[in-house]
């Protein structure tokens, strides 16, 4: 009895495991149809279902189509957009030159005015000399009203200084002669010493120098009085054996516009080019002061 107890006990047990082997078995099994089922399921969605990623190329290609387009269009108005911006800059430059220009030339007017007026106030050259000429004629300032002049005190003996500097005066007559757009310059030279100086030592001096250039003289008080207008010194030194003597004196020459005003000067330091540069621009600036 025991040992078929024993063996219907067995029995059982194993008939319990098996039917629990079975049903693992089967769960199994339908848990690997479901999966195969879902898979396919899924392919066949997937298989019969329009494919968004093709739609998505299709409207890429549309922007990437419109923005060649579009991209296309400003590199046609590049160029435009380049001479615009030329043209600005080009306009904000002329501007600032046309500003600086006019300013500059404003400021450079009324320093010429400041001037004429400090000349018109200043003594120098204002007197109305009366000498002669070269010629034998009488000659006063206002012959020269309205030209321009360059006027150089010396003699006739002097032996370098003054040939040197009538040399140079003639030099920068000839320098302004080639520019048509000025007026002639009037050259004179103004003796220092009219007790040799007549007006026939004059002319003879005179020739070799401009063709246009004056020789003017006087007697003694005459010829001092026109140096004393520009404040010329001059002193007669000591006469040797042969009753020859050397002239001291001033060594300048004097720029007088045509209004009869002194202007500038220019010593020994300064060459015909500076000179000439030095007339053409009082030229260029010069306003008429009387009718």
């Amino acid at each position: 009895m025991l040992r078929l107890g024993k063996s219907s006990w067995d029995v059982r047990s194993w008939n319990i495991f098996q039917s629990t082997i079975n049903k693992k078995n089967h769960f199994h099994s339908s848990a690997k149809g479901t999966l195969t089922s879902c898979k396919s399921l899924f392919h066949l969605e997937t298989s019969t279902r329009p494919i968004p990623p093709l739609r998505l190329c299709a409207k890429q290609r549309a922007f990437y189509c419109q923005e060649t387009s579009s991209s296309a269009k400003p590199s046609s108005s590049a160029p435009i957009r380049l001479r615009t911006r030329l043209l600005v800059v080009l306009l904000i430059g002329g501007g600032f030159a046309g500003t600086w220009w006019y300013m500059h030339e404003k400021k450079q007017k009324k320093a010429q005015r400041q001037r004429t007026e400090q000349l018109k106030k200043v003594a120098l050259g204002k007197g109305n000399f009366s000498l002669l000429d070269h010629t034998g004629q009488r000659r006063s300032k206002k012959d020269y009203l309205g030209s321009w002049v360059l006027l150089y005190f010396g003699f006739t003996h002097c032996p370098d200084i003054c040939p040197d500097e009538l040399e140079k005066l003639t030099s920068v007559v000839e320098i302004l002669d080639k520019d048509t757009t000025l007026p002639p310059v009037q050259p004179i030279f103004v003796t220092v010493d009219p007790e040799r100086d007549d007006h026939a030592a004059m002319a003879r001096y005179v020739k070799d120098f401009h063709p246009r250039m004056v020789g003017l003289t006087g007697t003694v008080e005459e010829v001092k009085e026109a140096g004393r207008d520009f404040r010329v010194y001059s002193s007669a030194g000591p006469k040797d054996t042969d009753g020859d003597y050397i002239v001291d004196h001033t060594i300048v020459i004097y720029l007088v516009n045509p209004d009869g005003l002194f202007l500038d000067y220019y010593n020994r330091m300064k060459n015909e080019n500076q000179i000439a540069d030095s007339i053409r621009k009082h030229m260029k600036t010069y306003v008429k002061l009387f009718p």
